[in-house]
């Protein structure tokens, strides 16, 4: 069965027919062209296709089109501010914490929810005080955090200081 459905991706309106079936990944990918959620593993294991969907991030492969009617979806691309690289972005390339680039997109869409997560005082599983106003971003934080996206190149010890360096920047506690 077709619905139409109508999403805000990386700032531009798009409407669409999709079948009932088809994923957010899907739908970004093969109906809108927009590749920079990555089509992994499909079962929401690896994260390559983390996108953040009304400011939370999410895996892209695990949402049906239909429950993102009326959502705003943000892809690695639309954390770029008129042709500027976002500084998660420019970050990685100075941390080298990419190697062949696949799991990219979604590790940069993941460290932004990672970001604004700690910022908003959210914990994690390795929180030492749930009670706290705000959370410290440490190393660990930030791997347990990341721990959804995989990397094949195992480019972790870059990934860890790209973020920890944003962080700092936004001035969240590290």
């Amino acid at each position: 069965m077709d619905t139409s459905i109508s999403l805000r991706v990386d700032g531009a309106q798009a409407a669409l027919t999709v079948d009932t079936r088809t994923t957010l990944l899907d739908a970004l990918r093969d109906r809108l062209r927009n590749t920079s959620p990555k089509k992994g593993c499909d079962h929401g294991q690896c994260g390559a296709c983390t996108v953040l969907l009304d400011g939370r991030r999410v895996n892209s492969c695990l949402v049906l089109a239909v429950t993102a009617d009326g959502a705003e979806v943000t892809t690695s691309n639309g954390l770029a501010t008129d042709g500027q690289p976002h500084p998660l972005h420019r970050a990685f390339v100075e941390y080298d914490a990419y190697q062949c680039g696949y799991c990219t997109p979604g590790q940069i869409c993941s460290a932004a929810g990672v970001l604004a997560e700690a910022a908003q005082g959210w914990p994690s599983h390795v929180t030492g005080d749930l009670t706290a106003e705000s959370t410290e971003l440490s190393d660990a934080e930030i791997r347990e955090r990341m721990a959804g996206n995989l990397c094949r190149c195992a480019a972790y010890a870059h990934i860890v200081p790209a973020v920890a360096e944003v962080a700092a920047a936004q001035g969240v506690r590290r």
